[in-house]
């Protein structure tokens, strides 16, 4: 049995989590999958009502008892600080050491790409973004602060062991899925302490990975390219910091966030499953919000889970909404949430053999 949790969150979470969960456990039932799917209350509401943002306790019930995490997602604005945010999301990240993030960034139709002449064939890789370092681990503090003489400072933490886990998950990524190049990107001509710890783990695994041809580049210059040349790059891996500015541009280049699915991993234990479009609260309650985020990342969920064939039911369900422009508007679609939702759920049950209901 595989226990997986399900945090709507805020905003458009509430309504796009709900659509995931119900595909995974009709999925199961169909494909003979034990799921077993429990909801949390974590979010804005429940913080605005009683404090709770993520009890120790039960972070501790996530990593002894459960398999993965679905997650909607975190942000309200009666919550200004984001208090609640980050006390939720990235205590999951770092208390349960999910040390890669892997986005996907792959245009789902030719009609997405922004770039004139690159389509689906040049748009299709993978970013593995070390999750649990870098300047996000808020190490720093201001020194006279609200004066003219204010003073912060924000230090960027990197660990040969979180660098080099982090290189070796996407080189192990490459060669499972037959990739014979794999991109690292630093800013070390700049940032030379934490660039040259990267630089020195990154060639002493090219000896390792013999079989493989590891290569470098520059974070602007490798921004430049995604944009110029897309097909260049299959599988990259970056720190904390850049990562989360790449993907957001491969988002970009993939269609938009509505898009975009993402997995918080630490290989044979618990891991975390989010879209990336966050909780969007300008249009919670229109019936706009994109599933389809959500049901990609359901796809990297059941992989995680080792259920690759149905990872795959999934994705061509997208892919059969995407053809037939059963979307919404966010993507030029006229359909709303729940007739989206809908259509998928009826061709991921026709897929696996059972019949629409």
């Amino acid at each position: 049995m595989a226990r997986i949790a399900v945090i709507p969150g805020d905003g458009i979470g509430k309504e796009v989590a709900p659509e995931g969960a119900r595909l995974l456990e009709r999925l199961g039932q169909l494909r003979g999958l034990d799921l077993q799917l429990e909801f949390f209350d974590y979010g804005a509401d429940r913080f605005l009502r009683d404090g709770t943002t993520l009890p120790p306790e039960q972070l501790e019930a996530f990593r002894e008892g459960y398999q993965a995490i679905l997650f909607g997602a975190v942000g309200d604005p009666r919550v200004p600080d984001s208090r609640h945010a980050r006390e939720i999301l990235l205590a999951l990240r770092f208390q349960l050491d999910l040390y890669v993030n892997l986005r996907p960034v792959r245009l789902l139709a030719d009609r997405f790409s922004p770039l004139v002449g690159k389509g689906r064939k040049e748009i299709d890789a993978t970013f593995f973004r070390e999750n649990t370092e870098g300047v996000y681990v808020d190490v720093g503090g201001t020194f006279k602060q609200g004066t003219p003489d204010e003073i912060a400072v924000n230090e960027d933490v990197n660990s040969r062991k979180g660098v080099e886990r982090i290189c070796r998950a996407a080189l192990e990524y490459a060669r499972k899925r037959g990739e014979k190049t794999v991109w690292m990107s630093d800013k070390s001509n700049a940032m030379r302490h934490a660039g040259g710890l990267w630089q020195r783990v990154w060639k002493e695994l090219a000896r390792e990975y013999e079989d493989l041809e590891l290569r470098h580049m520059y974070v602007d210059v490798l921004a430049m390219q995604m944009v110029l040349k897309p097909e260049m790059f299959r599988v990259v891996v970056t720190n904390n910091l850049f990562g989360d500015i790449l993907t957001d541009l491969g988002a970009g280049i993939s269609g938009g966030l509505g898009f975009s699915a993402s997995a918080n991993l630490n290989p044979g234990k618990i891991g975390l499953f989010e879209p990336v479009h966050g909780s969007a609260p300008d249009i919670v309650g229109t019936g706009r919000a994109n599933p389809i985020a959500t049901f990609l990342t359901c796809a990297l969920l059941l992989e995680h889970l080792g259920h690759d064939a149905e990872a795959r039911l999934v994705e061509q369900a997208v892919d059969l909404a995407v053809e037939k422009n059963v979307l919404t508007p966010d993507v030029g679609g006229t359909n709303s949430t729940s007739e989206v939702a809908a259509f998928v759920h009826a061709e991921v049950e026709r897929l696996a053999g059972g019949s629409a209901s």
